[in-house]
């Protein structure tokens, strides 16, 4: 294994910081949740965060928060992420690929507009709209 450079230290630093940044409470307008249970996992889960990492990167958008949950419990539509915005009921999205993320991000994320052709449920068990 080769010996880390100064260089190659300050990067992997800014790398982890970006990460800290978007695990930490704060104020955020937006919660975008990957589910990465098993099934969300083997259904490419992974290139989905992947996908959403780099949208939030690509736009700077440090008030999105980034985080995964386990299953969901509909593992034939997987994969999936929720999209929650402040004062707007989430909105569980379903059968994705990186593409279809990237869309989601710009479109909800961003702009506010539901993506209605991935979305399968608006609103949560927990709160009553």
């Amino acid at each position: 294994m080769p010996k880390l450079t100064l260089k190659d230290l300050q990067k992997k630093r800014e790398e982890v910081k970006k990460s800290v940044i978007l695990r930490e409470g704060g104020d955020y307008k937006a919660k975008v949740t990957v589910h990465m249970g098993t099934c969300g996992i083997a259904a490419g889960a992974r290139k989905i965060m992947d996908s959403l990492l780099a949208e939030v990167e690509k736009f700077d958008a440090r008030d999105v928060l980034v985080t995964t949950s386990g299953c969901a419990g509909l593992c034939s539509r997987e994969p999936m992420a929720t999209v929650e915005l402040v004062g707007k009921a989430p909105v569980k999205y379903v059968d994705l690929d990186a593409e279809k993320m990237k869309k989601i991000f710009e479109e909800h994320v961003q702009g506010g507009n539901i993506v209605t052709e991935y979305a399968l449920a608006y609103g949560s068990e927990k709160t009553s709209y």
